[in-house]
């Protein structure tokens, strides 16, 4: 009897979990959607200058990035610690690589 019990306190704390978890991601994807068409009404409408334009999107699409890597690829629990070494060794080495051409082609 305590058994079923027990198992039923699990079961229900698993739910809790699992809703919260669900209400995290329909957070940040509607964050991420919002995030899209500001970056889309900035570019249609042309009312922003370039020169203040783009830095903009690219913080928002670096956001975005995040959002993605933290809640839709589980990067924010435990156990990830390998996967989020190769991928932010990947991305030093795209920057690296990306700050090499621009110095070479502007020198």
């Amino acid at each position: 009897m305590t058994e079923n019990a027990n198992f039923e306190k699990e079961d229900a704390y698993q739910k809790q979990l699992n809703k919260e978890e669900m209400k995290k991601q329909m957070i940040s994807f509607s964050l991420m959607i919002i995030l899209t068409l500001i970056s889309f009404g900035i570019v249609a409408t042309g009312n922003i200058e370039k020169i203040y334009a783009i830095p903009l999107l690219l913080v928002m699409a670096v956001v975005q990035v995040a959002f993605q890597f933290y809640y839709f690829m589980h990067m924010k629990d435990k156990g990830h610690g390998m996967p989020a070494a190769l991928i932010y060794g990947g991305v030093w080495a795209a920057f690296l690589t990306l700050a090499g051409l621009g110095v070479i082609s502007w020198w």
